[in-house]
């Protein structure tokens, strides 16, 4: 059970900007704000195994969550549901400045003006606001992430000075024009042109067509007051392909600017708090050293300079840096997934409908074998990817840390988070309708939590990337062993990519996992009959798949390899390509499922992790049995034998449901569902039994 206290905080290892530790940056801390800060604070009273759960799956930042679950005030992480469009936006903006008084927000930043300079740490408050409403996480994602992080990743240390200051205080509201009417994940064909004129050394940003107009862009529509704005370059008449410049698009006084028209999205299907916008630049001027010129630029004689050669490598390059926001965007789906089964695990604890033979009053849901199929599974599946999520971030961070760019990892970075975004927002989806309906009627109301959830994280399976395009990326890096990762995905390129490709070349390990490399190898010494749970099977199962349809796909390429057309060739394979990203996906986040429960060494806590484990990896090969029994990797009574495990694993499971959802790390007094504080005797027949 969680509860509420009102009491002083006393933490030594304070977030910077809470309480304890001096505020961030050119932050004053407003008078509301500090007193939630001081005076309220969320405790738990965790089950033992509970809280070991908590700590094994916590990773580099177990201390920084655990730090901001007992300093983020419950009351800033739940909105009312009732709000109209417009209250809803401006609650979003109070809340988060209210988390920038308490420390949230210029963790990624360089140390020069007031930041941490830990990206991986950014992705922690990302993830962290995402346990309460999304409108905020998605707000501060806009502009601390995608505006900030372009000020950040494209500029240069004048515009680090200049302009990332007011983004940390949020003195000044950013927005990230990329997406077009016209075009969204074609990022290269944008039409917005940006032309610089030697005459007044100026740059000249104009929509030239109707589908050039920005949309969907996030606080465009009412706060914000500078634009990252994506366009095609063009110096002394010739163009250089995309790049960024910044943009005033409001005064002071939130008018617009001349040559700026603005306009609002409306209601949506969700994230009511988010003030999504149009952006329409009518040759509007801005100075030369707004255009951020870290990769490409323009010197002082109008000439364009860049270290960097070649308008595509350069290009790619630069949207190399958007793997922290597909990170981002991947924890925060993430926690939308475990916030809602602990809510739907949570009522089906307390739940009773029917009665039964021998028993004293009506069954508690959690006993049915059917909502135990619906919860426990997904419930593992969460799980696997809280320990894959948290090593990509880990590893994001150990990157940027690093004192020389590794091409290669970063580029096998960029494939590992483009593929985890798509398979985690995917999920989350997934699980959120199936935890609506095993709520039943109580699931559909809006006070419950999710339907308000499932709405608002429905966009991130397009945000940030549609899950179609970024899961070809995968493939892509695949198979050119992350030379390539950004490119063409349909045509000559990538059919070139897999013709080239042969034998031992088609799965290489991204990274080494001796351990991995260890149970495969025992599990190939045993009986079909001693390996059902057998993690090295688990394993070698997954890996032997992979490698199957990759080498396939490799072959088809090459068989069409001299097709005069390659669309025509790639089409026809996109959907073999897809499934060798999810199955590449797939063992990612088993290994590091794996690695996770080999580095705990609290034996009640691991063994509930290894039945988790094995649970996810049962329940991925049930869920593809069909392809293991055509390609003769399983017989048909294997696959019956490993539906009868997951159902054993159910019953094994099912008494520790409460400490598992403990375990995925949400406060209850976060969860922000009515039917959960209520008296489960009003509402529950039997109950009283």
């Amino acid at each position: 059970m969680t509860d509420t206290t009102t009491q002083a905080s006393t933490s030594t290892g304070a977030l910077p900007g809470a309480p304890d530790a001096p505020a961030a940056a050119g932050v004053p801390m407003t008078s509301a704000a500090t007193e939630a800060a001081t005076t309220v604070r969320t405790t738990e009273d965790l089950t033992p195994l509970g809280a070991g759960l908590r700590r094994a799956t916590a990773g580099r930042y177990g201390p920084v969550r655990d730090l901001m679950r007992t300093t983020l005030p419950a009351e800033l992480m739940v909105r009312d549901p009732a709000m109209t469009m417009e209250e809803a936006r401006d609650w979003t903006v109070q809340t988060l400045r209210a988390l920038l008084d308490l420390g949230l927000g210029g963790t990624g930043f360089p140390t020069s003006v007031g930041g941490l300079d830990d990206i991986g740490r950014s992705c922690v408050d990302f993830e962290m606001t995402a346990h309460g409403d999304l409108s905020v996480t998605v707000k501060s994602g806009v502009h601390f992430g995608l505006y900030g992080g372009a000020v950040t990743s494209l500029g240069t240390a004048r515009h680090h000075e200049e302009f990332l200051p007011p983004v940390i205080s949020m003195e000044q509201i950013g927005c990230y024009a990329m997406t077009e009417f016209g075009h969204g994940s074609d990022v290269a064909s944008l039409e917005t042109t940006i032309t610089h004129d030697p005459q007044t050394d100026e740059l000249v940003v104009h929509s030239p067509t109707p589908s050039s107009v920005k949309t969907y862009i996030g606080a465009a529509a009412r706060d914000a007051r500078m634009a990252a704005v994506y366009g095609q370059l063009v110096v002394d008449g010739t163009g250089h392909g995309v790049h960024v410049v910044l943009v005033p698009v409001r005064d002071e006084e939130g008018r617009p600017l001349p040559g700026v028209t603005l306009g609002d999205n409306g209601p949506k299907g969700g994230l009511l708090g988010v003030d999504n916008g149009t952006i329409a630049f009518d040759q509007v001027r801005v100075p030369r050293r707004m255009l951020l010129d870290r990769y490409g630029g323009i010197d002082d004689e109008g000439r364009y300079v860049s270290d960097i050669e070649g308008d595509s490598k350069r290009f790619f390059t630069m949207l190399g840096t958007l793997v922290r926001g597909r990170i981002c965007v991947g924890a925060g789906a993430g926690v939308a997934s475990r916030k809602a089964l602990s809510i739907a695990t949570r009522y089906a604890l307390r739940r009773r409908q029917f009665g039964a033979p021998g028993r004293d009053g009506e069954v508690v849901l959690m006993d049915y074998r059917a909502h135990q199929l619906k919860l426990l599974p997904a419930i593992a599946t969460a799980y696997a990817h809280a320990f894959a999520l948290e090593e990509c971030i880990e590893r994001l961070q150990e990157l940027h840390e690093a004192p020389e760019r590794d091409q290669v990892a970063q580029r096998e970075l960029e494939t590992r988070a483009a593929g985890l975004k798509a398979v985690v927002t995917r999920f989350a989806n997934d699980t959120l309708q199936v935890c609506r309906e095993a709520c039943g009627g109580a699931g559909y109301m809006a006070e419950n939590g999710l339907t308000v959830l499932r709405a608002d994280a429905d966009v991130f399976a397009t945000f940030e990337g549609d899950n179609t395009v970024l899961l070809q990326l995968v493939a892509k890096g695949l198979l050119t062993g992350y030379q390539e990762m950004w490119g063409d995905l349909d045509t000559r390129g990538m059919v070139a990519a897999g013709a080239r490709m042969i034998g031992g070349q088609v799965v290489e390990a991204t990274a080494v996992r001796p351990l991995v490399n260890r149970l495969v190898a025992a599990a190939a010494r045993r009986s079909e009959d001693e390996t059902l749970l057998d993690r090295g099977w688990h394993l070698s199962m997954f890996v032997d798949r992979e490698k199957h349809v990759l080498q396939t796909l490799a072959n088809r390429m090459r068989a069409r390899a001299k097709d005069e057309d390659s669309f025509a060739a790639f089409n026809d394979a996109q959907d073999h390509v897809l499934m060798a990203a999810r199955t590449h996906m797939d063992r990612v986040v088993l290994e590091a499922f794996v690695e996770g429960v080999e580095a705990c060494q609290d034996g009640e806590v691991r063994d509930v992790l290894e039945r988790l484990c094995t649970l996810y990896a049962l329940s991925s090969i049930e869920a593809d049995s069909g392809w293991f029994q055509s390609h003769n990797r399983m017989s048909a009574a294997r696959a019956k034998a490993v539906t009868a495990q997951i159902n054993a694993l159910c019953t094994e499971l099912r008494p520790h449901a409460l400490e598992l959802v403990e375990g995925m790390g949400v406060p209850e007094a976060w969860l922000g569902s009515a039917m959960l504080a209520e008296d489960p005797a009003r509402w529950t027949p039997g109950a009283q039994a």
